[in-house]
């Protein structure tokens, strides 16, 4: 089994990626489970509601991260963890270095409460590979904007967008064995292609790109 997440920007692709890598797994005959965060489960999912609402525009940092981490120990109590003990590959819509990427950097918590929170609820799991598809991000907002009304978190300025694309690429830096970052920038078959590179050795024989 094989833990992968993928993260980015608003507007970065992550549903175009991860419908690319459901197909790659699949012509492997690899059956993921595809799940996402904040949400994955009925009690994350309204946590996520919450969390996205315009009404809760004053929300304090605090708070935002708890909520995450909240959902996120219901999600690999229920979900995670009993698909990876069951041998089956996990694949994530963001995960933890979202938050230390939006509310580490974002909203400037930093990485050391986000670290206490992180071993709390997560002991030593850790993904086995994470994809970051990687944008600028005037790029990022100007796509996001097309896809309609903005939520409580595209709704925030271009510098916290900067804090938070920041962090991802320390990240990167920090653990380019595990995190990988693909130029999101560029056309859809480049993006494909770096995706598979990026997950070839986790498979035996790789993946041919489609």
């Amino acid at each position: 089994m094989r833990f992968i997440t993928v993260e980015g920007l608003e507007g970065a692709g992550k549903t175009t990626c991860l419908e690319y890598l459901t197909e790659l797994l699949r012509k492997r005959a690899i059956e993921a489970v595809i799940t996402r965060e904040p949400g994955g489960t009925p009690l994350g999912e309204s946590l996520r509601a919450l969390l996205l609402d315009h009404r809760f525009q004053d929300m304090a940092g605090d708070a935002e991260a708890l909520l995450i981490f909240a959902a996120r120990a219901q999600h690999l109590a229920r979900v995670i963890r009993p698909a990876l003990a069951a041998g089956r590959w996990v694949v994530c819509d963001r995960f933890t270095d979202a938050t230390y990427a939006y509310q580490g950097g974002g909203r400037a918590l930093g990485p050391a409460r986000i670290g206490l929170l992180e071993h709390w609820v997560q002991g030593d799991l850790r993904p086995d590979r994470t994809l970051y598809l990687d944008v600028p991000v005037a790029t990022g907002l100007a796509r996001a904007a097309r896809r309609g009304i903005p939520d409580r978190f595209e709704s925030e300025r271009r510098a916290f967008f900067e804090r938070v694309r920041r962090v991802y690429l320390e990240r990167c830096a920090a653990e380019p064995e595990r995190m990988r970052r693909i130029d999101a920038s560029g056309s859809l078959d480049a993006v494909h292609t770096q995706i598979a590179a990026a997950l070839a050795d986790l498979v035996g024989g790789g993946f041919e790109p489609t």
